[in-house]
């Protein structure tokens, strides 16, 4: 039997220089990148979309950059770690979403829209209303999402510096939020782009380099792992089977189940995944982008199970909750432990390196999320619903579809089409119906850097409250937001030609208003010792996720306003939107 490896703790005294001096390295080239990127276009194309020239590798890479974040690198491990067969669940949900995301939205969400989720909706469904529905939703399910990441930065940092303090988690909380201002008020799409492709290429080298010392460490021996972890989980053999976390009851069975609904469906209806398939050229390397991300992120999840096997079996589910009451640190102890141990040099190398990987993982996250919903507040809520759509401006691209000041729709030729194939007949390209005068590109993205100093500070604020919630969880509350209010509305508006504008607002709201209202009267905020307000009961809805509600509501919503709607849908805008979204003709 395998001698248990002594607790690690957090490297002390010196060995703390070397892993804030990488953190530093991450910090000064991430903002290079950022400076340097930002110098290139202040267009809104540039600011939205990074001039759409990315190829596919590299906007695979940085859709894996957006996806594995704070939640896959530290959160998923943590669960794993400390509920073994459960928490691989929630590794699979991450993975099978890309499925949806890969065979129903990918190419068309490309095609029809411009920079939004709300662009694809407008291209069909001409209301303002509309626009700020989709906008308003888009904000709410990034800001869900910053919070998990700024926590897990928190408790990777006070980890850093052995400290448990909640002062040194607030500090780091509110430095993200600076950085990733700062990420996009300067760089925009083009400079988070890089951001993440350099964090993704991080993140897979770090999380192989683990993978081939744990393997190691147990000569190959899968088996073997298992059982150590088994045996140091504090829960035998039941670490292993399911039923730790969520199957002791129908009420956790039930709950379970609603968190793999939200996550399975909660993809493809991500603002700033969405908007990433807009910095590519064409439909077709949006397709090949998405194809890319699959299997970085199957290439990853496999090491993570792993990794999270080897915090437990190595390092220990009690050291692990000791640590960090929700699992957030295992995979920086488990790199200590990897690494020689407490004391070693190798230790604190390996530590500080990994907990450098994490940290750049959150910026390039945050700094995404971010860009999505300042996109979100100024080109949807600002510029398209209050103030009126953007003007176009043909200089430097071609021109693109649009209705000139007297309402003709311009006609876009073959050539343009984002879809490629042989010549054709022009299309003729519908747009949102808008008044004239409307704000100029370059008024609307500095609305949006303003909103994007708004948003962060609000995302800062709410991330002190919920510090110790474990990260993974907090992205699967997103994940139900995004598949209850966005999703719905993404595949009513492309798949069903009687959808009409009513049907789109109330299947917004109809999924965004109970997925919000749920999650307030939940265990999450309430009644438990690791809520929000453990002081407080005030909770009646018994399941922490709320997707198996919010998400039916969403499509019932929409359904139920389609048929109510007096005004019926439009079968030509339909036509125009099916044919550019299947075809490219047209495309932005």
């Amino acid at each position: 039997m395998r001698a248990a490896t002594p607790p690690p703790v957090a490297p002390a005294g010196d060995h703390h220089d070397l892993a804030v001096v990488l953190f530093a390295v991450i910090v000064v080239v991430t903002l290079a990148i950022t400076f340097l990127a930002g110098r290139r276009g202040s267009a809104a194309e540039d600011f939205y979309a990074g001039g759409r020239d990315f190829t596919p590798l590299q906007n695979g890479f940085a859709l894996s950059g957006d996806y594995l974040s704070a939640a896959s690198f530290l959160g998923v491990a943590g669960l794993i770690a400390l509920y073994g067969y459960d928490g691989v669940l929630y590794s699979i949900g991450f993975l099978v979403a890309w499925l949806v995301v890969l065979m129903l939205v990918a190419e068309l969400v490309r095609n029809a829209g411009r920079y939004t989720l709300a662009d694809v909706l407008a291209l069909r469904l001409r209301r303002r209303k509309v626009r700020a529905a989709a906008g308003g939703a888009s904000v709410v399910v990034t800001l869900f999402y910053l919070v998990a990441q700024m926590v897990g930065a928190g408790s990777l940092v006070a980890l850093l510096l052995g400290t448990n303090s909640a002062q040194a988690r607030t500090w780091t909380i509110v430095a993200v939020g600076g950085l990733m201002i700062v990420y996009v008020t300067v760089g925009g799409m083009r400079a988070t782009t890089w951001i993440q492709i350099v964090k993704a290429f991080l993140l897979i080298v770090g999380s192989v380099l683990l993978t081939v010392l744990l393997l190691v460490r147990f000569h190959g021996d899968i088996g073997e792992l298992m059982r150590q972890a088994a045996q140091h989980s504090g829960a035998g053999r039941r670490y292993l089977e399911p039923g730790l976390k969520y199957g002791a009851t129908f009420t956790s069975r039930l709950d379970f189940f609603s968190l793999g609904l939200a996550l399975v469906l909660g993809t493809a209806g991500l603002p700033h995944i969405l908007s990433r398939f807009y910095t590519v050229p064409t439909a077709r390397a949006a397709r090949r982008s998405t194809m890319w991300a699959i299997g970085l992120v199957g290439g990853f999840y496999l090491m993570a199970i792993a990794l999270g096997l080897g915090a437990t079996a190595l390092v220990g589910s009690a050291e692990v909750r000791h640590a960090n009451a929700a699992g957030n640190t295992a995979v920086p102890l488990l790199a200590l432990v990897l690494g020689g141990g407490n004391g070693s040099t190798g230790g604190v190398v390996l530590f500080a390196l990994i907990s450098a990987i994490a940290f750049a993982t959150i910026l390039a996250v945050v700094a995404g999320l971010t860009l999505a919903s300042s996109a979100a507040f100024a080109h949807d809520i600002w510029a398209g619903a209050w103030r009126g759509r953007p003007r176009r401006s043909g200089a430097g691209r071609g021109v693109r579809g649009g209705r000139g000041a007297r309402g003709r729709r311009a006609v876009v030729p073959a050539s343009r089409r984002a879809g490629g194939g042989t010549a054709a007949e022009a299309v003729p390209v519908p747009v949102d119906d808008a008044p004239v005068g409307a704000v100029a590109e370059r008024e609307e993205v500095g609305v949006a850097r303003v909103a994007a100093v708004g948003i962060g500070a609000v995302a800062i604020v709410l991330s002190l409250f919920a510090q110790q919630l474990n990260v993974a969880f907090l992205v699967g509350l997103a994940f139900a937001v995004a598949a209850s209010a966005n999703l719905p509305v993404l595949l009513y508006s492309l798949f069903w030609q009687r959808f009409t504008a009513r049907g789109a607002v109330w299947s917004v709201y109809g999924g965004l208003i109970p997925a919000v209202v749920l999650v307030a009267f939940s265990p999450v905020v309430s009644g438990t010792k690791v809520a929000l307000f453990p002081g407080v009961d005030f909770h009646w809805f018994p399941l922490e996720n709320p997707g198996i509600v919010s998400i039916p509501l969403g499509f019932l919503a929409g359904w139920i306003g389609t048929l109510t709607s007096a005004e019926p849908a439009d079968p030509d805008r339909y036509a125009e939107l099916e044919v550019r979204a299947l075809t490219g003709a047209g495309a932005a």
